[in-house]
């Protein structure tokens, strides 16, 4: 990148596609205290609002900046609310999860002092590396998370190959139905077979993500059933009355494709999954 702008231009006119955020806000002042411009404000998929820095090369003074601008943030909450009202399709204010509000730091790269110091912020701030690639292929991709998260217990965690089921499900505890936690287990071996990806516990979900949600998680003990929602283009798929259902334009989630997981799917249906 020529200029540190153009970077922020590029990714603010994709970033719901490559990053899960929607825009709202582009240089946002923060007041006579702070004196400092957000680069960028948004609300991810989850309802977590989001700050979004930049760094054209090596980053320097991002992850300071970001830690100062969530500071601001969580004390301005009517300020932000004022913003999502204003965005049509940015989602309801009631549903802002306040408790996840986090960053993400985006540059050529990143030191690692700042890889170290990022685990040890209470919030959530993800160290992006951006790359330019032929034709003007700009790529993006996660170096560093912090593992900050809300509510008791440990809530997410990242799979780096060697954790097995049983850890990830003693990871969400009281969140999966006792009646459905051995399915859950079938279930996260599958999502997990994608490669390395980060399991986090949410308010009404557990959501599989790497830069975006991959898939989100949600329980119907009653029915006996697990919902899986999927960001995928359900034109690929094969859809099965019953089992998997187009989400377009219903909104849910954000994702694209549903399928349900239940005891009597049979093997076909869950290695077609």
């Amino acid at each position: 990148m020529t200029l540190e702008v153009e970077l922020q231009r590029r990714v603010e006119a994709g970033m719901e596609a490559m990053l899960g955020i929607r825009f709202l806000a582009s240089e946002y002042p923060t007041g006579p205290w702070h004196r400092g411009r957000i680069d960028t404000l948004g609300l991810d998929e989850n309802g977590a609002p989001v700050v979004v820095e930049y760094t054209k090369t090596v980053d320097s003074g991002g992850l300071s900046q970001a830690s100062s601008y969530l500071s601001w943030l969580c004390s301005a909450r009517h300020e932000f609310e004022a913003l999502v009202r204003k965005r049509p399709g940015s989602g309801a204010v009631e549903e802002i999860d306040w408790r996840n509000a986090r960053a993400v730091c985006i540059a050529g790269d990143s030191s690692r002092h700042d890889r170290v110091a990022v685990y040890d912020n209470r919030r959530r701030i993800d160290l992006v590396r951006y790359r330019v690639f032929d034709g003007g292929l700009l790529n993006l991709m996660l170096v560093e998370s912090s593992p900050a998260s809300a509510g008791p217990g440990p809530a997410q965690q990242r799979n780096r190959g060697a954790t097995g089921a049983g850890d990830r499900l003693r990871a969400v505890p009281n969140v999966v139905p006792d009646g459905l936690r051995d399915l859950y287990g079938e279930l996260d071996e599958a999502l997990n077979a994608w490669g390395e990806v980060e399991v986090a516990r949410l308010r009404h979900y557990i959501a599989y993500r790497r830069m975006v949600n991959r898939a989100s998680v949600l329980f119907r003990p009653s029915y006996g059933i697990i919902l899986v929602h999927l960001s995928l283009d359900p034109d690929t798929v094969v859809l099965e009355e019953g089992f998997s259902r187009d989400m377009r334009g219903i909104g849910h989630l954000a994702s694209a494709f549903r399928l349900r997981w239940c005891p009597d799917l049979g093997r076909e249906r869950e290695s077609a999954f």
